[in-house]
This record gives structure tokens, C-alpha cells and sequence, in this order.
């Protein structure tokens, strides 16, 4: 919403009332017209606008309770995020989301799948906060109901699976710093036994390999995600005797702490060197400068899920593919041009 409001020139406030269609608020037609297009300029998709009155042919239309199961709900957003688009995906057909926290706890997660299915619910969404290959407990094979998992996938691939696509959305990130001319692109990594951090690896690499930028490992820093990592391998960078002009952070909480280092070395972002996060947390809209991520697709992710309920799958026997959903750059101002030539054409 805050980026919306800054594109259509209006208050977050505004925004909220035109894509809430908030009763009792009166607006002018063209301030909603403008909202609504500033929105769609922006990526987000029209089905999502509570105000626009279209008969979507593709609307879900299960009927009754949907399950949603998540190892980690209060610790992390992004299953909020993720549920949110679920709800959004089958409020129209009237269906309700249940929720509930497993923390993976091998007796209370088979404990918890049982008991909404004992509820009546008409499928299960299974979901893990950290993208990776899970073990199901045999209560999810139990169920006479469609399983979705979400953020995870299983090796015996029983069940549709949908993920972040994480080596294309770090192949973006590095390419969007190398076509504004930047070719010394330090990175700052999350804990290696990640899949997430290993494919935004994968992807800085491969988007380096792309442009005939020779890979420097002294420029790679890992990192844990937090802010207090991102400030460390951020002076790391700053010591080497070639610095970077560019630096991929590969979250934003890591972006946070690498702001602070560079202010305190005195260097302006992006004038004097420019970076990136990844992740879009409300935090990337109120750094100074505003900070260019690019978004996890939890509540695209959380509304695929509910659409492959109501497409013609055969869930009951079937080996299934992982989807892989692209993980869009949000540009802003903490990227510019590279001004130092030596850097922009070695």
C-alpha cells in the first residue's frame, strides 16, 4: 500500500479504502481510478481488488472448510502473508480457512492434521516457513481430501508442491545491479544449509557467468540473515582492497545492518555504492533511501494453492511437478548507475 500511495499521490490510507472498498468512505472517481491503476502499474493483479465487481470464470469453488497446516505462524510473516492470499483465493465461494501451528512436533503435527479432518475439511494446505524438502507425517497420506504443499515438497512428489522461484530471483537481483554497470557485486549470503541461500547463490552466479563477469569468492560474505551479520560482512567488503560498487544483500534485515555500516564509513547509498535486498519486508519502504528487493510470493503462492483445488488434478495416485513462482524486483532508490569507470569496464 505505501508503494501504491507514493505512485498514485495519495495517503496509505487512501489505498487501504479503495482496495477494501471501505464502507462509509466517500472518494472521488478518479481518486479510486487512480489507486486502481497505480496498483495494477505496479504488478498487483485485479481478481485481488475487493471493490472491482467481476465474475472471475477461474473463482474457487470449494465447498466448506479448507485446512492449513504451518510449522512456524507467530515467529515469521510470511505464513500470515501466505494464508492471506489463501483466504483472498476462496473468500468468494464462501470457504473458510482453518489454521494451526505444528512447530513440526512429530506427535502434536499428526495430532493437529487429525483433528481437522475431523472438523470436515475439504482439502489441506500443508505448509514450512523455510523452503525445503520435508518428511509428511502418514496423517497427511490418510486424508480423503486434495493436500497442497506450500513452500515445500516431498521426494515422493505425492502432492502438488509450489515454491519461491529463489536462483531466478537472485540471477534478477545480480542482473539488475550489472546492467546499471556494475561488475565488482559483493553478496551477502543467509546460512548456508539453506536452500534458499544456496539457490540466491546459484543465482548471483549465474547471472555473473551470463554477463562474462568473473566469479571473486573474496566478494561473497556469509552471513546468518540478521542485521548484526549484515553490518559485519559489510566492513569485510569495505576492507578489501578492491571494493565493491554494488552489494546484493540477500535479505532485508541483512540490507539493514549493511546501511548502517556504510553510513558510518561515510559512504552515500546509492551515490556512493548501491544495494539490494531480497524479501520485500515492510522495513525496504521506510530505509533511507528506500531500499530495491524483490518479493517473496507467499500470497501468490498461498492463492495458487487454493486454484490447483479447483483445476482438474488427479490427486490421488499421481506424481506431481514443483512450481516454481517468480520472485518479482520491486525497484526503488538504493540503485544507480556505476560511477566508478574502473569498476564499470575492468
Amino acid at each position: 500500500m505505501t508503494d501504491i500511495a507514493r505512485v498514485a499521490g495519495c495517503s496509505q490510507a487512501t489505498v487501504s479504502f479503495v482496495l477494501n472498498k471501505t464502507p462509509g468512505i466517500k472518494l472521488a472517481a478518479e481518486t479510486r481510478e487512480r489507486v486502481i491503476e497505480a496498483a495494477r502499474s505496479l504488478g498487483y493483479a485485479a481478481p485481488n481488488f475487493a471493490h472491482l465487481d467481476i465474475v472471475n470464470a477461474s473463482a474457487p469453488t470449494t465447498d466448506g472448510k479448507i485446512g492449513f497446516v504451518v510449522d512456524q505462524l507467530a515467529t515469521s510473516p510470511e505464513a500470515v502473508v501466505a494464508i492471506e492470499g489463501a483466504r483472498q483465493a476462496s473468500w468468494s465461494a464462501g470457504n473458510i480457512i482453518l489454521v494451526a501451528q505444528t512447530l513440526n512436533d512429530p506427535e502434536m503435527e499428526p495430532r493437529t492434521i487429525r483433528a481437522l479432518a475431523e472438523q470436515g475439511i475439504s482439502a489441506l494446505i500443508y505448509m514450512a516457513i523455510f523452503t525445503r524438502e520435508v518428511t509428511l507425517p502418514q496423517a497427511v497420506y490418510d486424508l480423503d481430501v486434495p493436500v497442497i504443499l506450500l513452500n515445500c515438497y516431498s521426494t515422493d512428489h505425492a502432492f502438488p508442491a509450489v515454491v519461491p522461484s529463489e536462483i531466478a530471483g537472485g540471477q534478477h537481483s545480480t542482473r539488475h545491479l550489472i546492467q546499471h554497470g556494475h561488475r565488482r557485486i559483493g553478496t551477502i549470503t543467509g546460512e548456508p544449509w539453506m536452500e534458499a541461500a544456496k539457490d540466491r547463490l546459484k543465482g548471483y552466479r549465474r547471472a555473473l557467468a551470463t554477463a562474462d563477469i568473473p566469479f571473486d569468492p573474496t566478494l561473497v560474505i556469509e552471513g546468518d540473515w540478521s542485521a548484526s551479520a549484515g553490518y559485519e560482512a559489510t566492513k569485510k567488503l569495505l576492507m578489501l582492497k578492491e571494493r565493491p560498487t554494488a552489494i546484493f544483500c540477500q535479505n532485508d534485515r541483512t540490507a539493514i545492518g549493511c546501511y548502517e555500516a556504510l553510513k558510518e564509513a561515510g559512504m552515500r547509498i546509492p551515490e556512493d555504492i548501491s544495494v539490494i535486498g531480497y524479501d520485500d519486508e515492510e522495513i525496504s519502504r521506510h530505509l533511507h533511501p528506500q531500499l530495491t528487493t524483490s518479493v517473496l510470493p507467499h500470497r501468490a503462492m498461498g492463492r495458487w494453492a487454493i486454484e490447483q483445488l479447483e483445476s482438474p488434478i488427479n490427486f490421488t495416485g499421481a506424481r506431481h511437478s514443483i512450481t516454481k513462482l517468480e520472485c518479482p524486483l520491486v525497484e526503488r532508490l538504493s540503485v544507480s548507475a556505476c560511477t566508478d569507470p574502473i569498476a564499470r569496464f575492468a
